[in-house]
């Protein structure tokens, strides 16, 4: 393999993917002035943005978009009393819920489902800003491996995958280009 990784989406083949996705959230949400989209920082942020502006052309209603940080919600981020932490901490980013999430469908928007600590991560600080009527998933791929019973409402892809590999999500906005590679993990978990 590459040390770029191998290619299994490209630009053309991420927007059809998006493209589905959008067509499955609106056919899955008869009420879209009651659905918010909500990517999880840090990728699933500019692919909530993609989303939102399909359903829009699509629909004719674009929904409320949103953001969310899960950095405090993680349970692999620890700080000991005075002490630095133990391990390298990721960065903490913005929440942007500039909507009343009470009583509409909130779609959690990720680029890769793996063991489901992430998306149980957005689900609790999304209960700290309200009680949405319901939390849909969407995802770019889903790798398998789920260490929690979390499963997507809308999947672009499955990728069947060992441990030892790391799918790598890159999009235009943060990255100056639109793919999913796979490559050796460096580090396999234990």
């Amino acid at each position: 393999m590459e040390a770029s990784g191998k290619i299994l989406l490209d630009a053309d083949a991420l927007a059809r993917t998006l493209s589905r996705i959008a067509h499955e959230i609106i056919e899955g949400n008869p009420e879209l002035d009651r659905v918010a989209l909500v990517g999880i920082q840090t990728r699933g942020v500019p692919l909530a943005h993609r989303l939102a502006r399909l359903i829009g052309e699509r629909a004719g209603e674009t929904p409320e978009l949103g953001a969310v940080d899960i950095t405090f919600y993680r349970d692999d981020v620890r700080v000991r009393g005075g002490e630095g932490p133990l391990h390298a901490q990721p960065l903490v980013r913005e929440t942007q819920l500039d909507f009343p999430l009470d009583g509409r469908t909130v779609v959690l928007v990720d680029d890769v489902l793996y063991t489901g600590r992430t998306i149980r991560a957005a689900i609790e600080a999304l209960f700290d800003y309200g009680r949405p009527a319901r939390v849909q998933l969407a995802v770019l791929a889903d790798r398998g491996h789920r260490e929690l019973p979390l499963r997507p409402d809308y999947v672009g892809k499955n990728l069947p995958t060992s441990r030892a590999e790391r799918v790598n999500v890159h999009v235009a906005e943060l990255d100056g280009v639109d793919e999913i590679t796979i490559t050796e993990n460096a580090e396999v978990p234990a």
